[in-house]
């Protein structure tokens, strides 16, 4: 079952003259949702490290483990922050395939992802995803969503999802904890975050995202670890992004390869 919202193509303000992240990082891996602000941007963080795209792409692929183990752990609700623009298999079909039955709220504030979100909503019939227009930056407001306790029970335990997203916020161990309090225990969250510990062109990377009008904020090896304060760390804990439970007999990415750090943690 999907929550489908209106289609907002007509209405809404797109803001195409300026770059949103969403869409940068949809040109990058391939996508053509995308406009003349997003493709500059995109070109000038690509100049100054090539590598971006990799790590975008294993990004993805990261989310995915991180969904599967988390329902192999028998999650069966998710919420999933700062979306993005939909590229398969999505959080939900990882997850539901192990699980049909699972829920999963999608979270994001860009117009075209909503204009998409009825690609992005296709749940098995067991289980149920919806789509929520909102700002990861006002938690209470996500959280008391109607639409988000309709479709979960947030007395019950919920895998939070906040990939490659933080960066794009100042205080973002304060963030992690205004969206981790009103879980029930038992939860989870799970974070991939840029860093220059391994890639140190991500200085100019994120001065490029910067001064196109999208601040980007990287975190050290220690600051990564504190957004998991009072937490519960699974292991590997803290580790470069291939690292994190690569698939068995996988062949590995260098740790340089990306400029993110992965880490799951739980709520006790």
């Amino acid at each position: 079952m999907s929550d489908v919202p209106r289609d907002p193509s007509a209405e809404a303000d797109l803001q195409t003259d300026r770059p949103h992240s969403a869409r940068v990082y949809d040109y990058i891996i391939g996508g053509k949702d995308n406009y003349a602000a997003d493709r500059e941007t995109a070109a000038a963080v690509l100049a100054n490290w090539p590598g971006l795209r990799t790590s975008m792409i294993a990004n993805r692929a990261c989310m995915q483990r991180m969904g599967r183990h988390l329902a192999e752990l028998g999650v069966r609700q998710f919420i999933d922050v700062g979306t993005g623009i939909p590229s398969s298999p999505n959080l939900h079909e990882v997850v539901q395939e192990v699980a049909p039955d699972a829920r999963i709220v999608y979270v994001d504030n860009d117009p075209i992802v909503l204009a998409h979100a009825r690609a992005l909503l296709t749940s098995t019939p067991e289980g149920r995803t919806a789509y929520i227009e909102a700002d990861m930056r006002s938690p209470e407001a996500l959280h008391t969503d109607p639409a988000l306790r309709d479709v979960l029970d947030l007395s019950r335990p919920v895998a939070l999802t906040v990939i490659a997203m933080l960066q794009f916020v100042e205080d973002a161990q304060g963030l992690v904890e205004a969206l981790v309090a009103p879980l029930a225990p038992g939860s989870y969250v799970a974070v991939t975050i840029p860093t220059a510990d391994l890639a140190p062109e991500s200085r100019r990377l994120a001065d490029d995202y910067t001064s196109s009008g999208i601040p980007m904020y990287l975190r050290d090896h220690a600051e990564v670890e504190r957004l998991f304060a009072g937490l519960e760390l699974l292991e590997p804990g803290v580790v470069p992004m291939p690292r994190w439970r690569p698939a068995p007999g996988a062949a590995l990415l260098p740790d340089t390869a990306t400029n993110m750090y992965a880490a799951v943690a739980k709520k006790p």
